[in-house]
């Protein structure tokens, strides 16, 4: 009986961890770029107490076996890098990217970092970096004197500047992808960094090598579904229900069992 108490423990657990990560999700429902965790889970050891195969009283084989199970854990919880809706925002450094891949930008700490969100800026020395500052990498520096900045499905960068009709190159954005994205560590801020898991960036141009396209002037949103997310929620907590409930049986059969009188 101690078994059930203990196995329904372990769901409750697992339900609890579940809610977090939903609620994460519904949290950066409208985080530019964000993708959605999902988390997997896998069952516990368990106690043998027949063999299947083994011989029985009468020198026939059990078919079957006998084994209770010990309850739930949670193994990962991984992120779910489908496409987010584009959206139109007309701002000329906000980039989004169709397909597979993600920004490089460089960390305070000199490492590079990668992002899903093209919502950049350009700093006072006209460098394009994130909302936090962080430079895009390769750097591209717009100048001053530039009157349009356009930049193509390839990421071709360029301007036209004050009295001038003939856009001029000033750079080309890279992206990077990797064989297990799902491996990356998220940081926060939308960031995220590489991981022995990951596996090492692949770099390379826009709509090269697998590489998704750019699109000037659009945004990728999140790709929480907020109606998935509501129905997790229920399922969420009723599966909380069913464990708090298994372990109220559980313990009403124990206070028979203490009360038997001889």
């Amino acid at each position: 009986m101690l078994n059930a108490l203990w196995s329904s423990a372990t769901g409750m657990y697992a339900q609890q961890l579940n809610l977090d990560v939903v609620s994460n999700n519904i949290a950066n429902v409208n985080t530019t770029g964000f993708k959605k965790n999902r988390i997997d889970f896998q069952d516990l050891l368990y106690q043998n107490l027949k063999t299947a195969g083994t011989p029985n009283a009468v020198g026939l084989q059990n078919p079957v076996g006998i084994q209770v199970g010990l309850g739930a854990k949670v193994v990962s919880t991984a992120k779910v890098f489908t496409q987010g809706a584009i959206e139109q925002t007309g701002n000329v450094l906000d980039i989004a990217i169709e397909g597979d891949g993600f920004f490089q930008v460089l960390y305070p700490t000199g490492e590079t970092v990668y992002t899903r969100d093209g919502s950049f800026k350009i700093n006072r020395d006209g460098q394009i970096v994130t909302a936090d500052g962080l430079y895009l990498q390769p750097e591209i520096t717009i100048p001053s004197e530039a009157t349009q900045i356009n930049i193509g499905m390839d990421g071709t960068v360029s301007v036209i500047l004050a009295g001038e009709t003939t856009p001029t190159e000033i750079g080309r954005i890279e992206l990077v992808k990797f064989v297990n994205p799902a491996g990356l560590i998220s940081i926060g801020k939308n960031l995220y960094k590489q991981s022995d898991a990951s596996g090492d960036p692949i770099v390379g141009f826009p709509g090269e090598s697998g590489l998704g396209t750019l699109a000037q002037g659009f945004l990728e949103r999140s790709n929480v579904d907020v109606v998935e997310e509501m129905v997790n929620l229920i399922i969420i907590q009723r599966a909380y229900e069913v464990n708090s409930k298994s372990i109220q049986t559980a313990d009403e059969i124990l206070r028979i069992a203490t009360t038997l009188r001889r």
